[in-house]
């Protein structure tokens, strides 16, 4: 026979408040925050958008370019116009997709608040009643403790007591006249109801939403890589852009872009029992944070670059010749792609990320000179299990017949070599989008970028003589100089 719980159970816990709802004021006068959902999105990812494109015609932060300008006119196989047509395609898909979703949700009420605060409010009371039995697990007895408690610590023993406050209990007379005791809340007990409501609770859920899109946008990413038709068909569009740039982020095909983008924040959004305005900032966010991975520039102080090791960086191993199999994750955290083992292994392979990792160097608080663009310790190459890439080199059977100075960067030996082979077959089934043409271009714009940054080197260097030897010059003038004068000196100290 089931429990059954006493019908005094909940008679000494505070009344709630009673409560009339109305309609939540939009967020901007006139513009209903369901059709602001859909509309917000698109704003923040054409203005950041601008933002970097911006930058990028004004060469603002050379020195954090992961590619140089020749690279993406010359790399990339779709034209700048086809992308903004397939990101403007995306986004009515996007938009007719998310305004049907804010039709099956109810409007935001206004005015239940304080009656939701006090349902946390009791939740935390009827909690307190198991405390008299677990401190009687440990041999206390709670109503001796309480009566310790009771005059220099009066909250305290309530709590003791499993949550009984009569000096919080107010009487007041019923219509027979009967006195009746009406029990309340304590300060403390609104207050973390009032941070349980207002706070952890909307984080869990925003917690919940990131989680479900990064688990639903690994697994369908990493599939379209794995299974060649889908690749093809599917997902190699996006990758036509092998040097990301800020509009680009949603350069998809529609399908994909539907299923990977769109459909899967909706699951995350209502799995989260998000409400409308909830789900208008994580779609925002996720937008930015998109964009941001896709920006082109490794910037040490961009704040969505340093909260998760997913960003530009990363991403951009993603869309190499030689990564373009690892580092699925995507828009938030990096967890599946740790868990599963399919990080990049290889450090900066690239000589192309060396400027930009030497620059952010020099920033306050970087002087670590273990630092990358990539997030990953080229050690782990060797170190790590190879699965799931264990099969990769000797199923790729086309990259055998391309010749070695035409696979640049060389990747290290171990786990990495078997990701850049599986990486680079890929590159070569997708006849469509340029096959053994870009990995040409890549090793010429690798050998490029290595020879520049020994020319680079050499001019520091140089320069570096050049100031010690003026240095040596100045040293040796004004010694001379000093001993000129103690000379003359001494001449004259001796004809005296």
């Amino acid at each position: 026979m089931a429990n059954e719980i006493p019908s005094d159970f909940y008679s000494d816990l505070p009344p709630l408040p009673y409560y009339q709802t109305s309609l939540l004021p939009s967020l901007i006068p006139g513009i209903p925050d369901k059709l602001l959902t859909v509309i917000l999105p698109i704003a923040a990812y054409w203005t950041l958008s601008m933002l970097f494109h911006w930058i990028d015609t004004k060469d603002y932060f050379p020195q954090y370019r992961l590619h140089t300008p020749a690279e993406v006119s010359s790399r990339n196989k779709v034209s700048r116009w086809e992308v903004v047509r397939d990101v403007i395609i995306q986004q009515l898909i996007q938009t007719a997709v998310g305004w049907g979703l804010g039709m099956t949700e109810p409007d935001d009420l206004v005015g239940k608040e304080e009656y939701d605060i006090a349902i946390w409010a009791r939740r935390i009371r009827l909690a307190q009643r198991a405390i008299p039995g677990l401190l009687a697990l440990v041999g206390l007895d709670a109503a001796g403790l309480a009566k310790y408690l009771s005059f220099s610590h009066p909250i305290l023993a309530g709590i003791v007591l499993g949550g009984r406050y009569p000096n919080l209990e107010t009487s007041s007379a019923d219509r027979s006249s009967f006195v009746v005791s009406t029990p309340g809340f304590t300060a403390w007990e609104m207050m973390l109801a009032g941070a349980l409501y207002w706070w952890l609770f909307p984080a869990i859920q925003y917690g919940i939403a990131i989680v479900v899109v990064d688990t639903w946008q690994y697994f369908l990413h990493r599939a379209m890589h794995m299974n060649k038709w889908m690749y093809t068909t599917f997902h190699s569009r996006h990758h036509r852009l092998y040097v990301p740039y800020a509009y680009g982020a949603l350069y998809n095909h529609p399908v994909e872009g539907f299923l990977l983008d769109t459909l899967g924040a909706s699951i995350a959004y209502k799995l989260a029992g998000m409400n409308t305005r909830q789900g208008m900032w994580f779609f925002t966010a996720s937008t930015f944070k998109t964009v941001d991975d896709h920006c082109g520039y490794a910037l040490p102080w961009d704040p969505l670059q340093r909260l998760t090791s997913n960003n530009a960086g990363y991403h951009d191993v993603h869309h190499q010749s030689w990564g373009i199999k690892t580092n699925f994750s995507q828009p938030f955290f990096t967890f599946w792609d740790r868990i599963l083992g399919t990080v990049w292994t290889g450090g900066d392979v690239s000589a192309r990320y060396e400027k930009a990792r030497i620059a952010a160097l020099k920033k306050p608080g970087h002087d670590n000179k273990r630092i990358t663009i990539t997030h990953s310790n080229v050690a782990d190459s060797a170190t790590q299990d190879p699965r799931p890439y264990q099969d990769d080199k000797k199923n790729a059977m086309d990259l055998s017949t391309i010749p070695l100075k035409h696979q640049q960067p060389l990747p290290p030996k171990g786990k990495a070599e078997l990701q850049a082979a599986g990486s680079r077959q890929q590159i070569l089934d997708d006849k469509n989008g340029g096959g053994p043409q870009v990995l040409i271009q890549e090793a010429a714009e690798e050998k490029e970028a290595r020879s520049l940054l020994r020319r680079e080197g050499r001019r520091r260097t140089a320069s570096s003589l050049s100031q010690t030897d003026s240095l040596k010059g100045l040293k040796d003038r004004v010694t001379g100089s000093m001993h000129g004068r103690a000379g003359t000196l001494i001449g004259m100290e001796s004809n005296r």
